[in-house]
Order: C-alpha cells, then structure tokens, then sequence
C-alpha cells in the first residue's frame, strides 16, 4: 500500500468513526424522539456514507427511513441503528453486500 492509499484508509476510519457516532446520539435519543424527528439525523447518514461510497450504509439508511416513515420508534429503532452500524463498519462495498443487508432489512421490515 502506497502513502496515498495510507491517506485514503485513515480519512475512511475517520468517516466511519464520525458516522459511528452520529448513530449513537441518535440511538440515545431515540426513545425520546418522535420518529420523523430522527429521520433528518439518518437522512445526514445517508448522505455521508452515499458520498464517501459506503454502500451498503446507504442501503440500510434508506430501510431506516422506511421503517421511520412506518412510525417505528424507540426500542424498535435500536435495531435498524444496530444495523446500520455494521453496514458502516462493513469492509465490503459491492453489490453482494448491499444485496446481503437488503435483504436482512426487508425480513426486519416485514416482521
């Protein structure tokens, strides 16, 4: 790995670490918050992740968003917030591992 890619990985860790975060402040605040007060929080997510090519991030968000709009709300969204934080942390950005979170959240979703 070259200094460049040195760069690139440390400035990803820091994004991740920042995304990781802003999960956990809205985790704390989710059983507190009306659902469509926390959708701008994951909207934030979404938008970060989506430009920073986390992909599988942005999927989960999306589903998050759904499951907000549903009227899913406090102990409920610990898990979709569990969810995304692993979609963040995750080290792959195919389209497989969309397809794999996807599919776990439409089994979430429909339960």
């Amino acid at each position: 790995m070259g200094h460049q890619g040195h760069i690139n990985d440390m400035a990803l860790n820091a994004v991740r670490a920042d995304l990781a975060a802003r999960i956990a402040a809205i985790d704390v605040k989710a059983p507190y918050t009306r659902a469509d007060d926390l959708k701008p929080d994951i909207n934030q997510i979404r938008l970060i992740a989506h430009r920073h090519g986390l992909n599988p991030a942005v999927t989960v968000a999306h589903f998050v968003d759904s499951a907000l709009s549903r009227g899913e709300h406090g102990a409920l969204v610990h898990g979709w917030l569990s969810m995304l934080g692993d979609a963040v942390a995750c080290d792959r950005q195919d389209v497989r591992a969309c397809d794999t979170f996807a599919a776990a959240c439409s089994v979430r979703l429909a339960s």
